[in-house]
């Protein structure tokens, strides 16, 4: 039987917690004993307006409940405004010891009709403001020696989705930021994950039809806020979350073919071997860039 996971003590920042999944990762959070930080810009799904009611909504539900809480009504999408975000909880509670970096918007067009400012907003919202807020947070959980980190990806970003090609290009960045940060901070016990969210929300009613019907935010939420615990040991993973199902992404890689050491082969010769290099049969998950070159030594030495 698990123990009870708890977050006494703990402080963590929620990016888009006014509503949607962002509300469901602060409510569970505090109630389980977190400190939050609510960051909500207020705006609309495509980006614009601001407000400070999605965010002051869900602390008075915090503090109404016996929790702790602030809000923050700043951007991601700017370091300054990113780094405002992290000394928000060390104004209020002297420490961060969890990111959730889930704020985001939608610009949603084909690719032949997207204009260069549709992919800086999403870029800039989703992929930028990570960067923004996770490196004031991770320079404080360094120097703790603690930190948790869950980054919002999409299968958008994973498996690609028709007129989200911002959408899909920060989502899959996301993915290489939290592989790094997983790296980076192991001997610090940071860790860093990667949640793939199927859920219904304001940026995705619109797109999920009666299925929405199915795919509650509350859902979603048990797989983030153990991500965000002291006992989650696991770092440098992808989860898909939604419906009630559970899953691991991954990347993997087969052995290939081989075509020898100090050797060019010709494309034709690449051709006839195709079938071998595409075959997934086999397959191992590196969970590093060095782990893919031990690959390749190994088929030096045989």
């Amino acid at each position: 039987m698990t123990d009870t996971i708890t977050f006494d003590e703990r402080v963590a920042i929620v990016t888009g917690a006014g509503g949607g999944l962002g509300r469901q990762y602060a409510l569970e959070l505090a109630r389980r004993g977190a400190r939050v930080v609510v960051n909500d810009l207020g705006g609309a799904v495509h980006g614009e307006g601001a407000s400070t009611r999605a965010a002051d909504a869900v602390v008075d539900e915090i503090v109404a409940a016996g929790g702790e809480a602030v809000a923050s009504y700043d951007s991601v999408s700017e370091p300054e405004t990113g780094e405002a975000i992290v000394e928000k909880a060390l104004e209020a509670f002297d420490t961060v010891d969890i990111v959730v970096n889930n704020a985001g918007i939608l610009r949603d067009k084909s690719f032949a009709k997207m204009s260069a400012e549709e992919v800086d907003a999403v870029i800039d919202v989703h992929l930028r403001g990570a960067f923004n807020v996770s490196r004031p947070a991770f320079a404080h959980m360094k120097d703790k020696g603690y930190g948790r980190f869950v980054h919002t990806s999409s299968n958008s970003g994973i498996l690609g989705n028709f007129g989200q090609a911002n959408y899909g290009a920060a989502k899959a960045g996301l993915i290489g930021l939290s592989n790094v940060l997983a790296i980076e901070g192991e001997k610090y016990d940071i860790r860093s994950n990667v949640i793939a969210p199927v859920a219904m929300t304001r940026m995705t009613e619109d797109l999920l039809g009666a299925f929405a019907d199915f795919v509650d935010p509350a859902q979603v939420m048990p797989m983030v806020v153990y991500l965000c615990s002291e006992q989650n040991r696991h770092t440098h993973e992808i989860f898909s979350a939604g419906g009630g199902r559970y899953a691991r992404f991954f990347i993997g890689m087969n052995e290939g073919w081989f075509a020898g050491a100090k050797r060019v082969p010709s494309v034709e010769e690449l051709a006839e071997h195709l079938e071998e290099i595409r075959d997934i049969s086999a397959f191992e998950v590196p969970a590093s860039s060095n782990e893919e070159i031990n690959l390749l030594g190994r088929q030096f030495q045989s």
